[in-house]
């Protein structure tokens, strides 16, 4: 698992992913939107559900950053939020899974550290990747032992509204990889091949993108409302 991991060093992870309310929405088709991506070079793929990793499993030899996103009642955590979602993702195994690692609580008011501790005592060889949206909550996932810092949700909580992860030449990214231990994932709004190269070239182990390549009715909007200008 750790070697097939060393693999994302300096290169590109690929999201495939399509929720229920998207046109792409199929396990098959995130098979098939994941051997596109490895054909065009990408070394790892991130996944949401154990059908769609199951069949992107059966399709690509990468390592995958599995999840499962799942809402529950009064509660604003969705990436993998209770330990089902993490023993669901174990029947398939992938080579990393990712959490929601803000500082908001999870359903039955579970902590993040209680999480992790629950986490780490039935899978204890697991690799686990943070989900964070702000420099402090990077900082506590590393503190935690997280194999892999992410900034996924840089943007998208409250307490990181308004926040840009490219902004000041990735100013957000660059603090967190100076002051964390643990390898830096790069994710979130990342959708140029330039933006891609840059947080590599700052030190991130590797990059993640995911609507700029794999989400079309999103790239076609951006085309079509260019033309509307």
């Amino acid at each position: 698992m750790q070697e097939n991991v060393e693999d994302l060093e300096g290169r590109l992870v690929v999201s495939c992913q399509a929720l229920p309310d998207e046109p792409l929405h199929s396990s098959f088709i995130m098979g098939r939107m994941a051997l596109a991506a490895k054909e065009g070079g990408a070394v790892g793929i991130r996944a949401n559900t154990k059908e769609d990793i199951r069949e992107i499993q059966s399709q690509v030899d990468l390592p995958v950053i599995g999840i499962v996103k799942r809402d529950y009642e009064n509660c604003e955590v969705y990436i993998t939020p209770t330990m089902k979602e993490i023993d669901e993702l174990m029947e398939v195994r992938p080579e990393i899974i990712a959490l929601d690692a803000t500082d908001r609580l999870r359903p039955n008011g579970l902590t993040l550290d209680a999480f992790v501790s629950q986490i780490r005592e039935k899978y204890p060889d697991q690799l686990l990747m943070a989900d964070c949206s702000t420099i402090e909550e990077a900082v506590h996932a590393d503190e935690l032992g997280f194999d892999f810092i992410g900034t996924t949700l840089v943007g998208y909580t409250r307490q990181s509204q308004g926040d840009k992860a490219e902004e000041d030449d990735f100013r957000i990214i660059r603090e967190i990889i100076a002051r964390v231990k643990h390898k830096v994932i790069a994710e979130g709004n990342i959708d140029t091949p330039e933006k891609a190269r840059r947080v590599i070239e700052l030190g991130a182990y590797c990059v993640v993108v995911g609507s700029a390549i794999t989400r079309p009715q999103l790239i076609t909007r951006a085309f079509a409302r260019s033309l509307e200008k």
